[in-house]
Formats: C-alpha cells, structure tokens, sequence
C-alpha cells in the first residue's frame, strides 16, 4: 500500500547465504502519516478511542418528600453501547420506593463495525508491512501481489469511509440518548411537577469525538495511497508500453531516408550522384544529330 516510500535497498535477499540483510540507514521512520508506521498507528488510535471508552452522566432528583431524594444519580455506559441494557435506580417520590429505568436505544451495531475495520485494518497494515520490508523483491516480481494489494486498498478505503460515517451518525444518537435533560424524562417522578429534576454533569465525549476524527482520517489515508499502489500493478505498467512504442515507431519513420539525391563530403562540398535516367533510343551528343 506504501511500498513507495521504501527503497529497494532496504531489504536484500542473499540467496547463498540465505538470509536478508537489512539495511538500517536507508530505513528511517519519521511521523509522517504516509510513512510505514501511519496505517497501523492511525487504525489503533481509532479502535482505542472508540473500543475503549466509558462514560457516565449523573442526574439529581428532590422530591417534595426529602428523605426520598436522590441528588447524585450515576449512570455508567460504555462500548458497545447496548443502552437498553443500561439501568439505574431513581425515587419514585413515594414514601421510599425507588423504580429502575432503562436508558433506550442500541448503536452496538455501528460501534462494532467501526472497531472491526480499524482492527483487520490495523493487522493488514502490519502484513503489508512486513511484505515491503523483507520481501520487496519478490512483491515486485509477482504480478499478483500489486494487484491483491490494490484491491485490498480501495475496499478498505471504501470501507473506513462507510464505517466512519455510520459510527459519527450512531455517536449523534448516543450524545442525544445519554443527554441528562433526555434522561430525566425517562423518570416518573420528574414528570410530576412538585418535584424537581436537574443535570449534576454530563459524559465527556472528547475520546469519541477523536475516534471519528481518526476514522475519517484513515479513509483519507487508504484512499490516498490508490494511486501509488496502482502505479505498481500490471494494469498500470501495461498501459504505459503503448505510448512509448507509438513514440519509437513515429521516430523511426523520421530517420528514414528513402531518397538521396546527394550527399556532402568531409570538405563542405555537395556531389551530386549521377542520375539513372537516361533517354533510351534518344540522340547521345550533337555531333550525332549533325
């Protein structure tokens, strides 16, 4: 997928000695997202971000009774955002009976998927890796290698911008399903108006907000190096023959010289080749006519 940024010296195959000498110097990782290191590296701070985070939001409820009031309700949700299955206890308001709600909505299926590309992402990357480093010789000598990684390429572009845009659309749910406003409608208490029901704080989305952020860049990252790694394929060396064999036949037509009618000599002087034609049964010199 970058195996342009790898020179062919960087992996030597020695086939007496029947190892592979890698040269160091010529190997040089910097931070670049197009280097080596950039697919694998973006693919883990997407899956991270998103596979791994937690959240919670407290909600307050005082009731007209004080001593069933609840000030400090905590609400705990994380990957993979099953929030149907996500429950807390709230006051009912009456005498002391407390209810159990469940938050509503299921975005599992998105999260999932987004983490899934960015994890087979991720281990594809090291593959192709390793491929463009010990065995660039050999990729470059089968033709079914650029194509394999060609068609791998544009599907994972494909796919990061598919699952990018679904995860960012399921994470606008998620922030509405988790709102403390929306919750507090889920409690019955809150709906009676001599009781009062508030926000004590929210989740923190910035680790999800990345995980988006991340996604669309890989999608950037794959779609960008299409290019590249069609310029390695057979289609693309194929195609590129045909100009240049037009280009050397229209030269050679040029060079050739079907007619001469004379040519110079070292000195700069013209000589002029005698002419075949000559008039059959015609007069040879004047004297003749006389």
């Amino acid at each position: 997928m970058y195996q342009r940024l790898i020179k062919v010296g960087l992996a030597k195959y020695d086939p007496f000695k029947t190892r592979f000498q890698i040269n160091l110097s010529t190997f040089i990782l910097t931070f670049n997202p197009f280097s080596p290191i950039g697919p694998p590296l973006f693919a883990i701070f997407a899956f991270a971000t998103c596979g791994g985070y937690s959240g919670q939001l407290r909600v307050s409820v005082d009731c007209m009774e004080k001593a069933s009031s609840n000030l400090s309700i905590g609400i705990d949700f994380a990957y993979p955002f099953r929030l149907y299955q996500v429950s807390f206890e709230a006051p009912a308001c009456e005498a002391m009976r407390r209810d159990r709600v469940y938050l509503i909505g299921d975005y599992s299926s998105s999260a999932e998927f987004f983490v899934t590309i960015a994890v087979f992402a991720f281990l594809y990357s090291l593959v192709a890796t390793g491929v463009y480093v010990f065995f660039l010789n050999r990729y470059r000598e089968i033709s079914r290698g650029p194509l394999i990684d060609f068609v791998v390429t544009v599907v994972f572009s494909f796919m990061w911008l598919v699952s990018s845009s679904a995860w960012a659309k399921a994470l606008s749910d998620v922030k509405l399903a988790t709102d403390p406003d929306e919750v507090q409608l889920l409690i019955s208490a809150c709906k009676e108006p001599t009781n009062k029901c508030g926000s004590v704080h929210g989740p923190r989305w910035s680790g999800l907000n990345t995980s988006v952020v991340f996604g669309f860049l890989n999608f950037v990252l794959w779609a960008g190096n299409i290019w590249f790694v069609f310029k390695e394929t057979s289609w693309h060396k194929g195609a590129s023959k045909f100009p240049n064999a037009a280009s050397e036949k229209q030269t050679g037509a040029f060079n050739q010289q079907p007619y001469n009618q004379g040519t110079f000599d070292q000195s700069g002087s013209y000589n002029t080749q005698p002419s075949e034609y000559s008039q059959v049964g015609g007069p040879t010199s004047y004297s003749n006519q006389m």
